[in-house]
């Protein structure tokens, strides 16, 4: 039976016109997918096949009804890998031991991912696009693990993670927004706007002190000029 592109295939006529759907296993949802398999199999009388102590017991037209109603709802990668044990009760093993691992993986790296959030804040020599990028960044792997950040998970981050001069902006967006209902993009967009604007106002502010550096420097030369001048002549 081929599998769809969707979270189920099916649906299987249960004995009393009962349609039951088998649930699609995918890279990401193992545990849902074992709960709602073991359902299928309950329904049709056939739990016992995938249990280590009965599992053995079943009679043998039992055990291909559990292992058709498996096989049919698992990727073909697994189903040739799985396909060589004869028991049910080793198939499903098998499956699980290939999942449940690969499920580990993914929650460490979530775990890394979220750590990762947590610390992430724009640094002072960045522009609101580069962080707002990097953020992005962050969650483009939150999906490629199956997961997902919520808008407002985002764009409370990037509120938060502003440096001090942005505070103005800030604090007004969010006395006056509804951050719930903001899209990522928007709240960028207002940042970045007023970049641009105080843009002009840190540029002179930097002429300024890299002036006053240099008259600063040139003081201290030429006082240094002096003194050496003083001490020859008292030679």
């Amino acid at each position: 039976m081929a599998i769809p592109a969707g979270g189920v295939v099916g649906p299987v006529r249960e004995p009393g016109n009962v349609s039951l759907l088998c649930p699609k296993l995918t890279t990401t949802n193992y545990t849902a997918w074992s709960i709602m398999m073991e359902t299928v199999l309950a329904a049709h009388g056939l739990q016992d096949a995938i249990d280590p102590v009965t599992g053995g017991g079943v009679d043998a037209r039992r055990k291909n009804m559990a292992k058709a109603l498996i096989f049919q709802s698992i990727p073909e990668d697994v189903l040739l890998q799985v396909s060589k044990y004869q028991e049910p009760k080793d198939v499903w093993d098998a499956i699980r031991v290939r999942f449940l691992g690969a499920e580990r993986v993914q929650k460490a790296r979530l775990q890394t991912l979220r750590s990762e959030l947590e610390g992430m804040r724009m640094l002072e020599t960045e522009t609101v696009d580069e962080f707002a990028g990097r953020l992005s960044g962050i969650q483009s792997k939150y999906r490629s693990l199956g997961s997902s950040l919520e808008e407002e998970v985002m764009v409370r981050k990037f509120l938060n993670s502003m440096p001090p001069k942005y505070l103005p902006i800030v604090t007004s967006i969010e006395q006056y927004s509804e951050i719930e209902n903001m899209a990522f993009e928007e709240v960028v967009g207002r940042l970045k706007a007023y970049e641009e604007r105080v843009k002009p106002q840190e540029d002179l502010a930097r002429d300024v002190r890299e002036k006053l550096l240099l008259v600063h420097n040139d003081k201290q030369v030429k006082e240094k000029n002096g003194r050496a001048d003083i001490i020859s002549l008292c030679k």
